[in-house]
């Protein structure tokens, strides 16, 4: 195949995403029909056919079951503010910490459970599978809409039978990792974040208000008190929807 030539599927379903974008096609419009794909376009069923999974797979079109494909609402994605801690915020949440200057209206729920750590939670907070640890859920909300999701887990050998064992109770109930381990003499002291894409699992997607394998960002999430991890988490939401924004001083 020269260079530069597409397939055949995928200059159509080039056209057809142009004309999503340039709202020729706007949302909640029907996308024509694989007939009507192959007559326009003088191309095969096989061909109509794969250009339509290319847009459905891309997030531009879903299927309406007994109805047919329609074009996908787009909403211009808002931004998750990634700014790490700032004591000068005061006794605000890390959530509603963050988010404030987005203009953000936050809330969440939360559920906490004990439990033993598999392999890959073992490796991050550096103890051993089978280690007990506090396992907390949550779903926020901006605007009464789900935005994102988060599970985190800390070792009970570090909040264990302390005042701070549950993260949603006690006398620090909401207000975060730091001041969380500074009741315990701990000073967190560094934070990692490693970004990644994959599609949504369908647990995930539900609550968030997706379609199963839309993409979402990941972020794993480790906090640190004199290299010791005292608490490590999966935050999850949406890309089609919102952007990860860090905002990180310069030293």
């Amino acid at each position: 195949m020269p260079f530069g030539e597409q397939p055949a599927y995928l200059r159509v379903a080039d056209d057809l995403r142009q004309k999503i974008l340039d709202g020729t096609l706007p949302p909640h419009t029907r996308l024509p029909s694989q007939a009507r794909i192959r007559t326009e376009y003088g191309v095969s069923d096989t061909v109509a056919l794969e250009a339509r999974k290319v847009l459905m797979a891309e997030g531009y079109v879903e299927g309406r079951s007994g109805s047919g494909t329609y074009v996908r609402e787009r909403p211009e994605p808002r931004r998750v503010a990634r700014t790490g801690y700032q004591p000068s915020a005061g006794r605000c949440s890390p959530f509603r910490q963050e988010q404030g200057d987005e203009g953000f209206k936050g809330a969440w729920e939360a559920g906490s459970a004990q439990e033993t750590a598999g392999p890959r939670v073992a490796e991050r907070l550096r103890i051993q599978p089978g280690d007990r640890v506090m396992r907390t859920r949550y779903l926020f909300r901006t605007e009464g809409e789900p935005m994102m999701l988060s599970t985190s887990w800390e070792p009970l050998a570090v909040t264990g039978r302390t005042p701070v064992l549950l993260p949603e109770e006690g006398p620090l109930a909401g207000q975060g990792v730091v001041e969380r381990m500074a009741l315990l003499g701990l000073v967190v002291d560094n934070v990692t974040e490693e970004v990644g894409a994959r599609p949504g699992l369908a647990e995930e997607t539900a609550a968030l208000g997706g379609v199963p394998g839309h993409i979402v960002l990941e972020i794993r999430r480790t906090f640190f008190s004199g290299g010791r991890p005292v608490e490590t988490a999966d935050v999850v939401f949406p890309a089609d929807r919102y952007r990860a924004a860090y905002h990180l001083p310069v030293r």
